[in-house]
């Protein structure tokens, strides 16, 4: 084919077959399912530094239970509860569902990350259309900061031993 054969942009786009036809050139977004146990219950893991925390979600007045435990008895501190309401909140679901979940590893905080973590992964589970409010919140993103290993030759991760001239 020589170069006078195309002339315009028009003849550039049928060459290549963009041509702007009935074919999209991007695929479509995914389309996301309900995803729920035999129970009726969405189920979710979520994780944050050393913890862990199973988390199920179901239609109810609100009860957070954690552990066998009211989330206010067990995250006694009032910044805890709140980081575990934040997805709810966001979601503007606060009163809709019951959530109970175990929780195990790291300390307090680490634990009330993880169930945050999965109260958001199992929400966008019962309801898919929910996902776009929780990842622009950041709640369906793992924390992925943990503790670093120690070193040999040193006393912690980066921390020498005390030096002594004498």
């Amino acid at each position: 084919m020589a170069d006078e054969d195309v002339k315009t942009l028009e003849d550039l786009a049928e060459l290549t077959g963009q041509d702007g036809g009935d074919t999209p050139e991007t695929p479509a977004a995914p389309v996301y399912e309900q995803k729920l146990d035999a129970h009726g219950r969405a189920y979710a893991t979520g994780k944050r530094k050393d913890a862990v925390a199973r988390v199920w979600i179901k239609p109810g007045p609100g009860n957070i239970v954690v552990n066998g435990k009211d989330h206010k008895d067990y995250f006694a501190r009032p910044v805890l509860q709140m980081i575990l309401k934040q997805p709810l909140t966001a979601a503007e679901r606060n009163d809709q569902y019951d959530v109970q979940c175990t929780v195990k590893g790291g300390g307090l905080s680490g634990q009330a990350g993880a169930v945050r973590h999965g109260i958001s992964k199992a929400l966008t589970h019962y309801e898919p259309e929910l996902r776009p409010v929780l990842k622009k919140g950041g709640f369906l993103t793992r924390d992925a900061r943990v503790v670093e290993r120690k070193k040999y030759g040193r006393r912690k991760a980066r921390r020498s031993f005390q030096f002594s001239k004498r």
